[in-house]
């Protein structure tokens, strides 16, 4: 798919969003207890704490779009890998740092460049339910009891999610 087909994609979704984003600023405003200004500054706020990351996630997926040769991919996270590259994503993911704006710029990266669809399924299930880098704080909150539970609870989903969508949806990205 080339640039202008990806733009297309994303004409609806920002468009919703934006008319989410008028009537929430619409709503704050005629509620008139200057709700809209405490949204705007919580807004520019997040804005100078997210976007840096945002900016540096996204170099990173571009340039491993660029530099990650086709084959390499192919050959351990593509549609040939099988198991193997269910596996590779999964782990990937479970170590992945960060949060969506890291993940999920990541893993569009690895689509283009050639990732089967189960392998980024594998991906980003492995990064939501078993996120290694939050385990610290999770065993320090839940303790090592429950956060051994949930991680033996969800042991076997990632690649199982990634078996799925190789199975049912392996043509699409």
């Amino acid at each position: 798919m080339d640039n202008t087909g990806r733009t297309q994609k994303m004409i609806i979704p920002t468009v919703i969003m934006g008319i989410i984003a008028v009537a929430l600023l619409l709503t704050g405003y005629w509620r008139g207890q200057d709700e809209h200004i405490a949204g705007i500054k919580s807004t520019l706020q997040m804005t100078g704490e997210i976007l840096p990351l945002l900016i540096f996630a996204f170099i990173i997926a571009g340039m491993a779009q660029a530099l990650l040769p086709r084959e390499l991919i192919s050959r351990w996270v593509g549609t040939e890998s099988g198991m193997r590259g269910i596996l590779i994503g999964t782990a990937a993911g479970a170590f992945a740092p960060g949060g969506p704006y890291v993940s999920l710029p990541i893993a569009t990266a690895l689509l283009r460049s050639g990732a089967s669809t189960g392998t980024m399924v594998a991906f980003l299930t492995g990064w939501s339910l078993w996120a290694f880098s939050r385990l610290p704080m999770e065993f320090a909150i839940l303790g090592w009891r429950f956060t051994l539970i949930r991680l033996a609870s969800t042991f076997f989903f990632p690649p199982i999610a990634g078996l799925i969508a190789n199975t049912f949806f392996a043509g699409g990205k």
